[in-house]
């Protein structure tokens, strides 16, 4: 049972997503159709940003695929992006460090499970170098990065639940069709965003499912 990867077909984890065909079921959490939307999203935060930076794990299996679809969203909004790399906890702070020295005016870290352990640290390194941050999950923005958007990971984990329920009475995973989530979340840091200087604007605030002061 999984609750929360992105694109289980492409990893292998089942067949199709109506039919997965294997021991496997679970919630496909959209991730990349997430970091697509997170950019957008990021632009009407900071229309300024000449320069967004992209932090990516370049171990996951579908690497490539990530950061093509954050380049391809980019190229059809006219923003341009760079992209660093991390693929473990301490090569973190040499990626923001690149990014810094290109001087990207905001940091678009791609929806990953490493970066998402590293949440806290992630925060406080954009706040050290004062810039404007989204990640994929709400914890991030607690932890005081600008923004986060993505699938609820207590809708996500309920609907799993709910699957474990039904194959613990007998239902086999391989009849049972992947699904997705059913709840998205915006959530913004208007502490952050002062002290980042940054009004965010009314369009901006009005999908805010939750405003952290």
């Amino acid at each position: 049972m999984f609750a929360s990867v992105s694109d289980p077909v492409d990893l292998g984890l089942v067949v199709s997503l109506n039919r997965p065909g294997g021991n496997v079921t679970g919630v496909d959490a959209l991730l990349r159709d997430v970091n697509a939307k997170r950019l957008e999203l990021m632009r009407q935060m900071v229309p300024q940003a000449e320069l967004i930076g992209v932090l990516a794990n370049p171990a996951r299996a579908d690497a490539r695929k990530v950061t093509g679809d954050i380049e391809a969203a980019a190229r059809a909004l006219g923003q341009k992006v760079t992209v660093a790399q991390a693929g473990s906890a301490d090569e973190i702070d040499g990626a923001i460090a690149e990014l810094v020295k290109q001087r990207i005016g905001a940091l678009l870290i791609a929806s990953d499970s490493l970066f998402s352990s590293q949440r806290e640290k992630l925060a406080a390194l954009a706040a050290r170098n004062s810039m404007p941050s989204s990640f994929n999950i709400r914890e991030f923005a607690v932890a005081g990065g600008l923004m986060s958007y993505g699938a609820s990971l207590a809708d996500s984990y309920r609907q799993a639940g709910l699957y474990a329920g039904r194959i613990l009475k007998g239902e086999r995973p391989a009849d049972l069709p992947v699904v997705q989530p059913t709840k998205f979340e915006l959530v913004l840091n208007l502490k952050t965003a002062k002290a980042l200087g940054l009004t965010i604007p009314d369009k901006v605030m009005a999908l805010a499912d939750e405003v952290i002061e």
